[in-house]
């Protein structure tokens, strides 16, 4: 983060952040205008340059931020206690809809930045996600009890098998979106279908109830 950018009081950051959310949101990265951006923040574009040498590092900046935000603000709610890996997985659905009604901007940004398609911003948001995918999934395997798994079972395979399939169904939905154009996905109906996935997968690996 900026420490730049950091530096101006938090009301301000508030305004530049969600002017540059919303106009990045709905927009896409190529298409979204800095003299709208600093119009809907009331400040001059030579402050808004001043903290951003250019789009590309307000736009990854923007990224970045909420991208942790999201994340953390999840862990924080989400019961680690709980050490039934399905059932996490089905409280992290739980929780994933309610900071979706919570922050629609967000979620309508982070989901544009999964389907964007800018030479200039792609690849580092792809690598970006990986990582960050890759550091939450380790989070939430965590001290999972490795009891409930059916003998004989290679339970780091399983979670292996368990992770991709989170992976892999997200991919799909958002793919989807993109090849229909939808601007703000109704996730409703692949919760439900990933429960019927998580269900699957407890029958496969569990001992028997």
């Amino acid at each position: 983060m900026s420490s730049k950018f950091l530096s101006l009081n938090p009301e301000k950051q508030e305004r530049i952040l969600n002017a540059a959310l919303k106009e990045f949101a709905q927009k896409g990265y190529e298409n979204a205008s800095t003299n709208e951006m600093v119009k809907s923040a009331g400040i001059s574009k030579g402050l808004l340059f001043h903290y951003f040498k250019n789009k590309k590092e307000l736009y990854l900046f923007l990224y970045n931020h909420f991208t942790h935000v999201m994340v953390e603000e999840f862990f924080n709610e989400l019961d680690l206690n709980e050490r039934d890996i399905f059932e996490r997985m089905k409280t992290l659905m739980i929780l994933k809809n309610k900071l979706m009604v919570k922050h629609p901007e967000v979620f309508e940004f982070t989901v544009a930045a999964s389907m964007e398609t800018a030479e200039e911003v792609k690849e580092i948001l792809n690598n970006t996600n990986t990582e960050l995918i890759q550091a939450s999934y380790s989070r939430l395997f965590e001290n999972i009890d490795t009891t409930r798994f059916r003998e004989g079972v290679d339970i780091q395979r399983a979670i292996n098998i368990i992770m991709w399939t989170l992976q892999g169904f997200s991919s799909q939905e958002l793919e989807k979106a993109k090849r229909l154009n939808i601007v703000k996905p109704n996730f409703d109906e692949a919760f439900k279908e990933a429960e019927v996935y998580i269900d699957m997968m407890k029958k496969a690996f569990y001992k028997s109830l």
